[in-house]
């Protein structure tokens, strides 16, 4: 491992870290091997080849990861690629319990590391679910349905911001709650704004 591929802010979350600490370190080691440049986005170690984000560690409460942006796009011929939710669409997880599962897999995990290097050299993208395939919320198509102005301010946000709201307003199992949301986000959207604009 080149102390030149560090970055100073990873050595702080390392330190800080009081849980998954050992993991998280040997998780560095493997992946500055595999040549990536260190960075800290999102408020944890990110890796990076030419810029493009190749993997991430994050750790929970169970588990700490190896999250592969375009994950979506590996082979996994071990089968060890988990989706963190069904509305995850490119990024997958490796997921550890201990060190000796990290260590066990280090072979695995940078033939995995080298094969997202690949990904990005070839230029390949994920192809993401239009917002027309997500479900939309009954309680907020009939706020469309009734408010022309509602419907076309939604239309003319962006793909990304229009998903956002679909999963949010969809995501409640009490109408009345998704009713709220909806309630709470019309003049957002009417102004053009994302959920968390």
């Amino acid at each position: 491992m080149s102390n030149s591929t560090m970055n100073r802010k990873v050595d702080g979350f390392l330190n800080k870290a009081k849980k998954w600490k050992e993991e998280f370190e040997k998780l560095r080691s493997i992946v500055l091997d595999c040549e990536l440049t260190e960075d800290f986005k999102w408020m944890h170690p990110c890796y990076t080849f030419q810029d493009k984000n190749i993997v991430l560690m994050h750790g929970f409460k169970d588990y700490c990861a190896l999250l592969f942006h375009k994950g979506a796009l590996l082979k996994d011929a071990n089968g060890i690629l988990i989706q963190q939710t069904e509305n995850v669409q490119s990024a997958r997880q490796i997921r550890f319990t201990d060190i000796r599962e990290i260590v066990a897999l280090e072979s695995i995990i940078k033939a995995y590391i080298y094969e997202a290097i690949e990904v990005e050299k070839a230029g390949l993208e994920v192809a993401f679910k239009k917002p027309t395939e997500f479900k939309v919320a009954e309680e907020f198509q009939a706020k469309l349905d009734e408010n022309p102005a509602l419907k076309a301010a939604f239309e003319a946000l962006t793909p990304g911001r229009q998903r956002a709201y679909l999963l949010h307003f969809s995501e409640p199992k009490q109408s009345k709650t998704r009713v709220s949301r909806v309630e709470k986000y019309m003049e957002h959207i009417l102004s053009g704004k994302g959920l968390n604009d």
